[in-house]
């Protein structure tokens, strides 16, 4: 295959800029996008190139005809889609090779298998995976679901087929609330992603959710970078991932590894992956979806492996083979991500969009921001909330979580409402400190958090108010971050 020369970032935001930073290491002209409300982003002027997509700020990027006709107008050879928008889309994938046009990510068909969660479960069971009990097709048909259900035995849990994010999901745990919740999931899927259809299994209560991040060339090489734990979730959003599960069984962990890779290299699979897990309470584990794209978390696994997981992703679109075997991966302490989203805790987190006043970022041995957001940014009202990624790394467990809480202390954000003061609450929780997280542990923890949280009106942000040392230790960082030292 051709070497790739200049490549287009179909994207926006934190994720745009990460591709550009990979690109320019590489040699390789970038390209950036933007729309209308994003003419100040930092992406826009990182970039080699920027050109305004004018028009409705969410169709921007997602009309791939449009935007394969600017790449070939510009002498474009390849397109990296980031996450979200058109990067989990098989039509878009295609439409680039039909243009001559390297798309940087898996082959069409593995994308449209994968976006397909009910095929992808018969796909991954017919090669060795374990998935959970429950129907094999899609439906709609509220009745034939409510005869699953009370075959499987409740609690089930409702998926949207075609979609994810935690849209079009429910969990029933009583039969006479199966219908109601059933209507519930399939119009929200109907409403984001065009399609009701959805499936039916059985829920696993309070497992853990664990990920495998997965690397394969066009040759038959395949190899994973550890496991993550995404167990710290709302409303099925993950909110804090960390590399790998501090509790995780080895022999679970040496299984999930072997099953993953195995199942990559019987499909054919190329590129970076993500393979998701639940495990339950005995260390039994399953199969759930997985992610063909680079994963909003790719961060504390290239923190831990020393691997760069966008700049693989170009180099093996362009067709080199995998420069380490298995045996060279060597996975190195602990890593947290914490997700920043500008969000306001008192009305149930919902986004809240509007100018940055304050932005004093951490830093430090062991800290990294991934964020596109400045002083006087203006977070849109148009895409999703998220400010950026604070990633944290330390040799041991315990030094992670020490070093989580210095640097959660030092970042401020003014002018808008953010779920800092909910992470600086988590990595003070005796339950977190001891690795003991599930997927509920938010729902637990989510109540009593929220009453020590106060409104400060200085600096427009949430603060803790249940231990005085807590509110100091902010203070005294961001009194230090101002002092330089």
């Amino acid at each position: 295959m051709k070497k790739i020369t200049k490549v287009l970032i179909a994207n926006r935001g934190e994720i745009a800029l990460r591709i550009i930073r990979a690109c320019k290491e590489l040699d390789i002209t970038s390209v950036a996008i933007y729309s209308t409300v994003d003419t100040k982003g930092v992406w826009v002027r990182k970039a080699d190139e920027a050109y305004l997509l004018d028009g409705d700020p969410i169709k921007a990027y997602l009309d791939y005809e449009r935007i394969i006709k600017l790449a070939k107008e510009i002498g474009v050879d390849a397109i990296h889609a980031g996450y979200g928008f058109l990067s989990e889309s098989a039509e878009f994938a295609q439409y680039c090779m039909d243009n001559d046009i390297i798309f940087i990510g898996p082959k069409p068909e593995h994308i449209a298998l994968f976006g397909d969660k009910m095929a992808s479960k018969v796909a991954m069971k017919a090669v060795g995976m374990p998935v959970i009990e429950g129907l094999n097709e899609p439906i709609t048909d509220v009745e034939e679901g409510e005869r699953v259900a009370t075959n499987i035995g409740f609690p089930v849990i409702i998926k949207a087929a075609f979609g994810g994010g935690g849209r079009g999901m429910r969990i029933v745990k009583k039969a006479e609330e199966f219908r109601d919740m059933f209507e519930a999931a399939t119009k929200e899927a109907e409403k984001f992603f065009g399609k009701g259809d959805a499936f039916v299994e059985k829920y696993l209560e309070n497992p853990r959710h664990i990920e495998i991040q997965i690397v394969a060339d066009k040759y038959g090489n395949v190899v994973h970078l550890g496991e993550r734990d995404c167990s710290i979730q709302r409303r099925h959003q993950k909110v804090v991932e960390i590399a790998p599960s501090p509790l995780l069984n080895p022999e679970v962990r040496k299984e999930l590894y072997r099953v993953s890779a195995k199942s990559m290299f019987k499909l054919g699979y190329e590129s970076v992956g993500t393979i998701e897990f639940l495990v339950d309470a005995y260390d039994n584990f399953y199969f759930i979806e997985m992610n063909t794209r680079v994963q909003v978390e790719h961060t504390i696994s290239e923190v831990i492996s020393g691997v760069d997981i966008v700049q693989r992703m170009i180099e093996i679109a362009e067709g080199d083979k995998l420069m380490f075997l298995q045996e060279e991966i060597n996975l190195r302490g602990y890593a947290i991500e914490f997700r920043i989203n500008a969000e306001d805790p008192r009305k149930g987190f919902v986004p809240s969009p509007g100018k940055i006043g304050t932005y004093l970022t951490p830093g430090g041995p062991g800290v990294r921001i991934d964020s596109a957001a400045y002083k006087d940014y203006v977070i849109p009202a148009q895409y999703d909330s998220m400010v950026g990624k604070l990633i944290v790394w330390a040799l041991d467990w315990d030094g992670v979580v020490k070093k989580a809480r210095r640097a959660l202390d030092e970042f401020i954000i003014g002018g808008i409402p953010t779920n800092i003061p909910l992470h600086r609450l988590i990595v003070r929780d005796e339950d977190f400190k001891a690795g003991r997280f599930t997927t509920n542990y938010l729902d637990k923890k989510l109540p009593d958090m929220l009453e020590h949280m106060v409104f400060d009106k200085e600096r427009d942000e949430f603060e803790e108010d249940d231990e005085a040392d807590k509110i100091a230790a902010a203070i005294v960082g961001a009194l230090n971050y101002h002092n330089g030292n």
